[in-house]
């Protein structure tokens, strides 16, 4: 797993309470990358700020006419219609395939 820089301002913590305080930060943007971590002090109280590196981007599919990146949003009857769907060969001779006029036909 990446490191995070983390300072802490104002007082001192238990590891244990910065490692929870990680991994709240990486629950909270599962699709980034927590680089680091300020924690600030007061009393009882802590101020946290996060810094996110963005992931570049994700794989988007057209699936049954929606554009997705995965299928952990699709409903049951949606992941149905996913499984049942019929995927078309590629012919490999493509000799009756010609351009007329700018058309392919």
């Amino acid at each position: 797993m990446l490191s995070t820089s983390v300072k802490v301002t104002g007082g001192s913590l238990p590891n244990d309470e910065i490692e929870a305080y990680i991994a709240r930060g990486r629950e909270q943007r599962p699709d980034a990358v927590l680089t680091s971590l300020l924690i600030e002090v007061d009393g009882d109280y802590v101020t946290l700020n996060y810094t996110y590196n963005e992931m570049r981007f994700e794989r988007i599919r057209r699936i049954t006419g929606y554009l997705v990146g995965s299928l952990d949003r699709f409903n049951n009857a949606k992941r149905a219609e996913v499984a049942d769907r019929v995927k078309h060969e590629v012919a490999d001779d493509l000799e009756d395939v010609y351009v007329e006029e700018g058309a392919i036909v």
